[in-house]
């Protein structure tokens, strides 16, 4: 399991070494900043070789992307909050990408996804099973009436949330210009994802 070093405190399991190297990448992120951190310094942190590290996260991105789940809980929280005070599916999904296009930059650790590197890292990162699960319970969770919307099962959760996040991502990654006012933002989304969620 990958024991050696841990600084003379071995973890006891797979998921407590992946924790232990998630909060030690987020020390040094807190310390040095995204730019300067590498794995090699996520290592001495833990206190373990590069090799270790490797062994739970292939690639410093991997890390970057743990850091960033291990802070979406109190994100995802907050956007709960936002949502549950809309009262229609059409409305929640609007406002969804709304809050996502303008509160991922300023998360610290989500934020920290749209400056990793270079290529498609945020999209790799977020456009994924974990993070589309995460959209699903946020959705699952605002008290509107989705069934009326058509949206009743696992899937259906899982699919809308993929396409609304998908939506925000690209808002992110290619934003307009000038940039989009949330007014507009709200009419474009309305328009085009609204007729799929209403009765």
């Amino acid at each position: 399991m990958g024991h050696h070093g841990w600084q003379g405190n071995p973890p006891g399991t797979e998921q407590e070494a992946r924790r232990r190297i998630v909060e030690a990448a987020t020390a040094c992120i807190d310390r040095a900043g995204l730019a300067k951190t590498s794995l090699s310094d996520v290592a001495a942190e833990a206190g373990v070789t590069r090799q270790t590290v490797y062994r739970y996260f292939p690639r410093l991105t991997d890390v970057l992307s743990a850091v960033a789940i291990a802070g979406a809980e109190e994100f995802a929280g907050r956007m709960a909050r936002h949502l549950t005070s809309f009262d229609s599916p059409v409305e929640v999904a609007v406002e969804s990408v709304v809050f996502g296009v303008r509160a991922v930059p300023r998360e610290p650790y989500l934020g920290l996804l749209l400056e990793a590197g270079e290529g498609d890292f945020f999209t790799d990162a977020v456009a994924s099973g974990q993070w589309f699960a995460l959209g699903a319970r946020i959705l699952r969770d605002v008290p509107v009436d989705w069934a009326s919307a058509g949206v009743k099962t696992d899937d259906d959760f899982a699919g809308l949330a993929e396409v609304l996040m998908r939506l925000f991502l690209s808002f992110l990654q290619h934003p307009s210009t000038p940039p989009v006012t949330d007014d507009r933002l709200r009419a474009l989304v309305r328009r085009w994802i609204g007729p799929a969620l209403r009765a």
